[in-house]
């Protein structure tokens, strides 16, 4: 690759696209929003021809609002760029249904596909069938239904903008079952096997990152076979996941409550590989 970014962010509407591109622009993107998925290849063109510094890493919006033909050829358009000069990623970002009608209703912003014939929630159900040919080629998804406005920030910023290219980002979240499993994940390990600490009241209101926790969890041989399979199973995978030009892969730990297993043990699976990559690491419900 040349070292040149672009990156088409894009996602369900109120989930955090525009969050997105103000984060990348932040962090020194030129950034367009809005843009007509029928224009990509030729705004591409330009920024290639003109090869000026500010347009070494862009990013561009793109949404529910384009006409459905524009969108249904996204992926012949997304093949077209793949072919240029560029490091080309596509960040897809969404929400839960009811995460973005509270969104809507709380701003009194208009959904773009909502109308007198069609209400809110038919028309997020809508937008996500529109949008299903973006979000079935995305290299990286966020949800935010779990996350506030500055996090996200953040996590776009240091997962995405300062991401070196050529390299794999590599995430490392924990997370509690009863919550649901995290949509962007890559590799889910079921930790519910693992002793639980809730069981004791002395330990109930502490995390995994509290070394009573870690003291419990440390006498239990099997959370020490369960972290050096995990290990060696991602020693053998990350790899190949890489030679395949991979850009992010998510690494997600589970058990009942997201608090006390999963965080325990994704912090010792961040340690692990944090020396080597770059590592994000997110406790969902810590």
């Amino acid at each position: 690759m040349s070292g040149r970014r672009f990156i088409v962010v894009t996602g369900l509407s109120g989930a955090g696209k525009s969050i997105a591109l103000h984060a990348l622009e932040d962090a020194g993107f030129y950034c367009v929003d809005n843009l007509p998925a029928g224009l990509l290849m030729d705004f591409a063109k330009f920024v290639d021809k003109g090869d000026l510094p500010h347009y070494r890493e862009v990013a561009v919006g793109v949404d529910a609002r384009n006409p459905a033909a524009d969108l249904s050829r996204f992926p012949q358009i997304l093949d077209g760029l793949l072919g240029m000069e560029f490091d080309v990623e596509l960040i897809y970002i969404e929400a839960s249904n009811q995460t973005l009608i509270n969104r809507f209703s709380e701003t009194r912003r208009k959904h773009p596909l909502s109308s007198c014939e069609q209400p809110l929630g038919q028309a997020i159900a809508q937008e996500r069938i529109v949008m299903e040919t973006l979000s079935d080629r995305a290299d990286l998804r966020f949800d935010t239904t779990h996350t506030h406005i500055h996090e996200f920030r953040t996590l776009v910023a240091q997962r995405v903008a300062h991401r070196t290219t050529g390299t794999l980002s590599l995430q490392v979240c924990s997370f509690g079952y009863k919550n649901g499993v995290p949509p962007d994940a890559d590799f889910v390990f079921d930790l519910r096997c693992l002793p639980n600490p809730y069981w004791d009241p002395a330990l109930r209101e502490l995390s995994g990152r509290d070394q009573a926790i870690q003291d419990f969890l440390q006498a239990e041989p099997a959370v020490d076979r369960m972290v050096g399979d995990i290990v060696e199973f991602l020693e053998r995978w990350i790899p190949t996941f890489e030679a395949d030009n991979r850009s992010y892969l998510t690494i997600a730990m589970g058990c009942t409550g997201g608090r006390h297993r999963s965080v325990y043990v994704a912090e010792h699976i961040a340690a692990h590989f944090r020396p080597s990559r770059q590592i994000m690491l997110i406790h969902r419900n810590s």
